[in-house]
């Protein structure tokens, strides 16, 4: 610990993330029903002069933690002769600001609450939105979200409602708690990362600096506190497991209870009996016979599990009718943009009177490029390399379903540094975190009218990673200097 804060990046990111919980105690992302408000009014914070503060806060402190990322990066370490860092104690500095945070870029959190107070009501968050039981919790949740269904695993919402029930049914207490199952996730991700690099010939402090010292990680699994950090988790567990028992039924047992969290992890088991007894090529047809039978009875296996723990909660299925629901808001998802920038078009003509046509075209599209893109995937890589299959079916899915999160993007991208990428495409992942973060900084500083501040955070992180030589060689073969697991 004592080395990593001796880092001078280390304290960067710290600085950073201070910034980042003082710019979260403004209009932007606090709801006018949090009780923070009557103190920040007491002391006379609630005007527009912390506004202009809190938005100039988040901008610094996006910029310090996307500059701590670059500075950390192994290979521009071992180039200035200075010692590796252990992974763990740089993530413990740098978040612990955050742990006292409100949600960071998010009400998702507020939403969490609010479901698990519906359940200890005796009402069903598959069936109703929050806002049919009015109070604080539901005051909390973001508007767009007050009036729709969960659609959330049975356990995540399960464990929401025993938060609840901690918290002593306190609205803001509960939301804080929710940060519990995603540090949770954090954890496993931090453990299980470097592991599971070592075995695919990854140096694992490479693997634990993309992963967890990544600006994303950090502010949206435990800044934001997404129930996707423990999905994530859980299913790395999963892959572990397989990897070190060599028992691909034991990872999809693992892998059946992150689905009751988040469904997408199911997708993970396609890929743990090729983790055993690799496919180097698609024939002869025998092999290809019992692969394919053991991925049905791994996906099986999974999604018994999932359906079992789904039936014994009481909650059931009810998330079926609700996932089109993160599609119901407007993001940087790239084929709903092309769709609305296509339907501006159509609208001007007077061609379409619904108004939507081209934005569920476009959409549809995009669901149409994961499914081929997927296929193509699995006939490339699932036999023989299935983590990388995996990482960029997640990827693929994130970029072209409906929605776009950048906590979607980690689903992958917690498994990137195992497809041991080239230069060229750790630059291309590096930008695309620096325009994710960009796009998130844009909302914050919309949301408290001060939006110029945003697009000087974007010319500053543009220019730091122009400055750093991402052309030096990212080294991912196991076994080199410094690549003790962190």
């Amino acid at each position: 610990m004592a080395d990593a804060w001796g880092a001078r990046a280390v304290r960067f990111g710290f600085v950073g993330s201070v910034c980042i919980l003082i710019g979260t105690l403004s209009p932007a992302y606090l709801p006018q029903a949090s009780p923070v408000w009557t103190v920040l009014n007491q002391l006379r914070w609630g005007g527009t002069v912390f506004k202009v503060l809190g938005t100039v806060f988040t901008m610094v402190g996006l910029g310090l933690l996307m500059e701590t990322w670059l500075r950390l990066r192994p290979a521009r370490r071992r180039a200035l002769g200075r010692p590796q860092l252990r992974h763990w104690a740089v993530l413990a500095i740098i978040a612990s600001p955050l742990l006292i945070a409100p949600p960071v870029f998010s009400h998702d959190a507020y939403s969490y609450a609010a479901q698990g107070w519906m359940l200890h009501n005796g009402i069903n968050p598959y069936e109703v939105g929050p806002s049919v039981l009015p109070g604080y919790f539901a005051d909390q949740v973001a508007w767009v979200w007050r009036d729709t269904t969960a659609p959330y695993g049975p356990l995540a919402l399960k464990m929401s409602h025993a938060l609840v029930v901690v918290a002593g049914f306190d609205p803001l207490a509960s939301t804080l708690l929710m940060r519990l199952p995603a540090m949770v996730g954090v954890l496993l991700i931090g453990w299980c990362t470097p592991r599971i690099a070592r075995s695919a010939g990854v140096d694992p402090s490479a693997a634990s600096w993309f992963v967890m010292c990544n600006p994303i990680l950090i502010i949206d699994f435990v800044g934001g506190m997404h129930n996707d950090a423990l999905m994530t988790g859980l299913m790395v567990l999963g892959i572990w497991l397989t990897i070190q028992r060599k028992q691909w039924w034991l990872g999809a047992l693992v892998v059946g209870v992150a689905a009751t969290i988040k469904q997408p992890a199911l997708l993970a088991a396609v890929v743990l009996p090729f983790l055993v007894v690799p496919l180097p090529q698609w024939r002869p047809a025998l092999a290809v016979v019992r692969s394919a039978l053991r991925v049905a009875a791994s996906v099986a296996l999974a999604v018994g599990t999932f359906a079992a723990i789904s039936v014994a909660t009481g909650l059931g299925f009810g998330w079926i009718g609700a996932i089109d629901v993160p599609g119901s808001v407007a993001t940087v998802s790239p084929f709903t943009v092309v769709g609305h920038m296509v339907q501006w078009v159509v609208d001007l003509a007077g061609l379409d009177p619904s108004g939507v046509a081209a934005v569920n075209a476009s959409r549809t599209l995009g669901v149409a490029v994961f499914a081929v893109g997927t296929v193509w995937l699995a006939i490339r890589h699932l036999g023989q390399r299935p983590l990388h299959f995996l990482s960029w079916s997640f990827l693929l899915f994130a970029f072209c379903a409906p929605a776009l999160h950048s906590w979607y993007v980690l689903w992958g991208g917690v498994l990137f540094p195992m497809t041991k990428p080239s230069p060229r495409w750790l630059r291309v992942a590096v930008v695309v975190t620096a325009v994710l973060l960009s796009y998130s900084a844009m909302n914050f500083a919309l949301r408290n009218g001060f939006w110029l501040l945003a697009v000087l955070l974007m010319f500053a992180v543009w220019e730091s990673i122009r400055g750093h030589a991402l052309k030096q060689r990212w080294e991912l073969v196991s076994g080199r200097r410094g690549s003790s697991v962190s």
